[in-house]
């Protein structure tokens, strides 16, 4: 009992970390149309731990948070997070969670998927789909899964994974 509460603390503290990441850091990584999403790797990192409608849950409390922050297109990053998360906490049935490809290919996708929804959901832009698409949310996604995977070395005891390359 106490093992699994240390384990959920653990994991718990590295959400935490990447939210203040997410709101600390990533306003100054440059053009953030293609910087990492810290507060989408939480999610994911939470949602491979989960249920699916718990995953859901907090996919909708994070899409929330996020269209709290731009009221222009509320409820389009809600219902993308809450997809992502049900999707990401079903596919851990599929995937394998223990090998780092996978885990960086899941998250990536997650990404590029959440960014497709909150796009087509939100009506098109004055520049078009192509470019936010096609070039923003891959790069975004690379990044992301990049940092997921400095994550994952980084905090892999505390996360309790074992991590197959």
């Amino acid at each position: 009992m106490i093992a699994i509460r240390a384990e959920r603390g653990r994991l718990w503290t590295v959400l935490g970390l990447l939210v203040v990441v997410h709101f600390a850091v990533r306003p100054r990584l440059g053009y953030p149309a293609i910087a990492p999403d810290f507060l989408l790797l939480a999610l994911m990192l939470y949602a491979i731990r989960s249920r699916p409608g718990t995953a859901a849950v907090a996919g909708f409390l994070v899409g929330l948070a996020g269209d709290a922050v731009s009221p222009a297109r509320i409820g389009a990053g809600a219902l993308a997070h809450t997809l992502v998360g049900y999707l990401a906490a079903w596919g851990r049935a599929v995937f394998f969670p223990d090998n780092l490809f996978v885990n960086g290919l899941v998250i990536a996708l997650g990404v590029w998927v959440r960014n497709a929804i909150q796009i087509l959901a939100s009506g098109p832009s004055p520049g078009g789909l192509t470019v936010p698409l096609l070039v923003h949310a891959p790069l975004q996604a690379v990044t992301t899964a990049l940092m997921a995977a400095l994550v994952l070395v980084t905090f892999q005891r505390w996360l309790d994974i074992r991590l197959d390359a």
